[in-house]
């Protein structure tokens, strides 16, 4: 007899993949069908015993119908005494088999009919008692989930927390109990209905062989062979079902000896992995019901080759969601969730909010998307691609949070000079034309800034009494400066400052695209994703950098100083500027060794817009040096009402007045 191939794994119980649910409901879909043939069968085998047992009455009822015959009074004279003597012998004989049918119909009903009843009440029944158990653990753990995945970050109640993780873990292990249960009852019903589905076949064959030893040895002889076999098939399959009995409660035993810890969520022992190029797991996906409700599904997410894949309970396979193939990846704070992150198509059109369940998880996930990102994994190996490559980002990238200076005695000359521009002896022997190497545009190892802090003197500067604050919007007070009147172009735009850095150019906009890379690289790596709002505003004469809330500046520069500029070729809200300085501590140079720094944006709308607008506000600026051809260059640009400041036509909206209206439209987007 072969044995059972097809079996639930109990490891798998644990993690409840809808893999394991998968292959969960074709156990069940044989159980049901299991059960509605059970059914029929017993209605079968009842049918048969039914008619053997009315043929033991019928056969009752014949021989004393033989024997009533004597003792009837013919009218026209008693019956013949051979007849009578002859019924007499055919109902002792209809007699001896009424006994015999008897009996067979009592060993129909102990060896074919009662086996088949007690695998129906014992065994189908009990699958139908633990699924339901099962199905109320699922819940409950569900629930249990659902409010953990509402425990709110900002104010967080350490009480509150610990009960919940307690509730997880107990509605877990409750889950895990039962599943383990269920498991082990469907593995075993693979077994028993074997058993089941032969034994009362063996019951009615004794019965019959029984019956007819009476009176036919011949064919009790000729049935033996087959009851011998029946019979040791039957023993074999019940040495089988107790061995693996025996395995499965030695597994369960070992399964649920773990520490709890296994069962409460954000409760990590082993350390992040970073190098990670496949992932697979719950989250909860954020999903929008209407125009301002949204609604958090936890689903089952995967990676397969470049794609993020999403196969929800019940689903035979997966569906991709998302092409992650240059994507980008980012924290972010939604609805007071903890652990959200989001991943965004190289388009920007296309986006999702996920949360994982622990910070390992959360940082796992961040890690691998952004792996994947790279396509890392059309790599030969790409395990140790990704390996190597996360060990040169640790050592290339230092974070600091300021910009303090390096003190002097710095062992790295290069990384002490931001702006200090390297020339290697090979750069001279390259072709002209030839594509920069990222060393010759940024040195290895230079420090990124990764957010703008205003000093506090400077703060106090611009909001002790008699202070102004900028306003970004273009509107002046009549005691306002007159350099301010001289600028013709005033516009504001929402931008998030990601980093900055010095580079070793300013002539190649290839510095800029690697400063970007670099940038968002390290934010992955470190796990720095926050990042603070600002407006830009561009003028005519200078780049600034505004707080929205105190409208303090944070940083300005000269747009004399910005030598390039240019957004991201496929992620357009990116984009970024050159700034070119001097350094005079050598003292060596009259003018200064040149220095400089590239500054990295992200912003709300397309990062083209801003770069056309600081390429208009250069043209004003050389136009300046020539009357008529300032004239001819205002003379095809609108104006507002007061002939003061550009209005620049966009392609996402209408013409501002001021910078005004463009601050609103990038705030809303």
């Amino acid at each position: 007899m072969p044995a059972v191939h097809h079996k639930l794994l109990l490891e798998d119980a644990l993690q409840d993949s809808p893999q394991t649910r998968s292959l969960l409901s074709v156990f069940e879909e044989d159980a049901g069908m299991l059960t509605n043939y059970t059914n029929q069968l017993l209605q079968s085998l009842q049918r048969v015993f039914g008619a053997q047992s009315e043929m033991g009455l019928a056969t009752e009822q014949l021989s004393k119908q033989l024997l009533e015959y004597e003792k009837k009074n013919f009218a026209l004279g008693k019956g013949d005494e051979e007849v009578i003597h002859t019924l007499q012998n055919f109902a002792k004989t209809v007699g001896e088999l009424n006994a015999l049918h008897s009996e067979l119909a009592t060993q129909m009903a102990d060896g074919m009919v009662f086996p088949m009843i007690q695998f129906r009440e014992k065994d189908l029944t009990e699958i139908s008692t633990l699924k339901e158990i099962f199905g109320i653990a699922t819940d409950e753990h569900e629930a249990a989930m659902v409010k953990y995945s509402r425990l709110p970050k900002k104010k967080e109640n350490e009480k509150l927390k610990s009960d919940l993780v307690k509730e997880v873990a107990y509605t877990r292990r409750k889950q895990h109990q039962a599943s383990l249960q269920y498991y082990c009852a469907l593995n075993a019903l693979q077994y028993r209905k074997r058993i089941a589905m032969l034994e009362p076949m063996l019951g009615y064959t004794q019965a019959q062989i029984s019956f007819f030893k009476k009176g036919i040895e011949l064919v009790s002889k000729k049935m033996d062979n087959c009851i011998s076999s029946v019979s040791k098939n039957t023993q074999n399959i019940q040495a089988q079902l107790d061995a693996e009995a025996e395995l499965m409660r030695g597994s369960q035993r070992e399964l649920l000896s773990v520490d709890d810890s296994v069962y409460m969520p954000d409760k990590d022992t082993e350390p992040v992995n970073r190098t990670l190029v496949q992932k697979a797991g719950y989250l909860n996906i954020r999903n929008k019901t209407g125009l301002v409700t949204t609604a958090w599904d936890r689903l089952f997410f995967f990676t397969q080759g470049g794609n993020l894949m999403c196969q929800p309970r019940g689903a035979v396979a997966g569906g991709m969601v998302l092409d992650l193939d240059n994507s980008s990846v980012m924290a972010v704070d939604c609805e007071d969730r903890r652990y959200c992150f989001q991943i965004t198509s190289p388009s920007g059109k296309t986006s999702m909010i996920l949360q994982a369940e622990s910070k390992r998880e959360y940082e796992e996930w961040i890690c691998t998307v952004n792996n994947i990102s790279r396509q890392i994994y059309l790599t030969d190996n790409p395990e140790a691609v990704a390996i190597r490559l996360n060990q040169t980002a640790i050592q290339a990238v230092t974070p600091i949070t300021s910009f303090e200076k390096r003190p002097e005695g710095s062992p790295n000359p290069d990384r002490a000079k931001p702006g200090g521009v390297f020339v290697s002896s090979s750069d001279s022997q390259k072709p002209p034309g030839a594509a920069p190497e990222p060393e010759d545009l940024i040195a290895p190892g230079t420090p990124i800034q990764f957010d703008i802090m205003l000093p506090a003197t400077e703060f106090q500067d611009q909001n002790r009494a008699g202070g102004r604050r900028t306003n970004p919007f273009g509107e002046t007070d009549d005691d306002c400066s007159t350099g301010s009147d001289d600028s013709l172009l005033q516009q504001v735009f929402v931008v998030r400052f990601l980093g900055s850095m010095a580079v070793r150019c300013g002539t190649n906009q290839e510095v800029i695209y690697e400063a970007m890379r670099q940038v968002l690289a390290a934010r992955a790596i470190h796990n720095i994703f926050r990042t603070t709002e600002s407006h830009l505003m561009v003028t005519s004469s200078s780049l600034r950098l505004i707080d929205p809330q105190t409208q303090v500046t944070r940083i300005s520069f000269q747009l004399r100083d910005v030598c390039q500029f240019a957004s991201h070729q496929e992620n357009t809200r990116l984009m970024g500027f050159v700034v070119e300085s001097r350094d005079w501590s050598d003292g060596d140079s009259e003018e200064g060794q040149p220095s400089f720094s590239a500054f990295v944006f992200e912003s709300n709308t397309e990062g083209e817009k801003i770069c056309y607008t600081i390429s208009l506000a250069k043209d004003i600026t050389e136009a300046k040096k020539d009357p008529e051809a300032l004239a001819q260059l205002m003379k095809n640009m609108p104006l507002t009402n007061d002939g003061k400041f550009l209005l620049l036509e966009t392609e996402t909206g209408d013409a501002t007045n001021g910078g005004g209206e463009e601050e609103l439209s990038e705030s809303e987007a």
